[in-house]
């Protein structure tokens, strides 16, 4: 039994380093990564805003990026339109409930990105307490050494969907049905 033990170890050692994936944190403290989204407004402008409160990580290889994983989770009741009153009755149930649903996550489940970190990743979007399949489009930003001794990668990802998928009713209007989300985020390699 311990000479098992022992080969294992052994094995498991003489296997290279880049056969794993590496996994990277957001970076919220150094204020490195963003939730935005936009939405028209009445079809006469376009209203952004922001989630001020999530954390995350991910896991990316250049060699197996069809192997890579992102989760995101994200406090709804953070929601920054630059406008208190609006911000209000983002919260309430005509649209992000949060006093029910006081959680929103993107949990990956394929990807289809390419070496640089470019193409799509579908996942699991859960908003308003109601879980549904997103595809994002990816573009990977870069990635190398910080100033700090550590390293870092960074992308940019965007998705549209549908109010009415996640339980959102409230008529704003025609142009107003679907919303843009972009998250942008910079990792730190753990």
């Amino acid at each position: 039994m311990k000479l098992k033990r022992l080969t294992m170890l052994a094995l498991a050692a003489a296997l290279p380093l880049s056969a794993l994936a590496d996994t990277y944190q957001i970076d919220r403290e150094g204020q490195h990564a963003f939730i935005n989204f936009r939405i028209q407004h009445l079809g006469f402008s376009w209203l952004h805003g922001r989630f001020n409160d999530f954390s995350g990580s991910f896991e990316f290889d250049p060699e197996k990026p069809e192997a890579a994983k992102v989760e995101v989770e994200i406090d709804p009741a953070s929601v920054d339109s630059n406008h208190a009153e609006r911000d209000k009755h983002l919260r309430d149930e005509d649209f992000l409930f949060v006093s029910k649903h006081p959680e929103a996550r993107f949990v990956s489940t394929v990807s289809a990105l390419d070496s640089l970190g470019n193409g799509t990743l579908t996942g699991d979007l859960t908003l308003r307490g109601v879980t549904k399949p997103v595809v994002l489009q990816v573009v990977g930003i870069g990635a190398g050494p910080d100033p700090w001794g550590g390293y870092r990668r960074g992308f940019e990802a965007t998705t549209t969907f549908a109010l009415k998928d996640f339980g959102i009713e409230k008529e704003l209007g025609p142009a107003s049905k679907n919303v843009e989300l972009t998250i942008s985020v910079e990792g730190i390699r753990q």
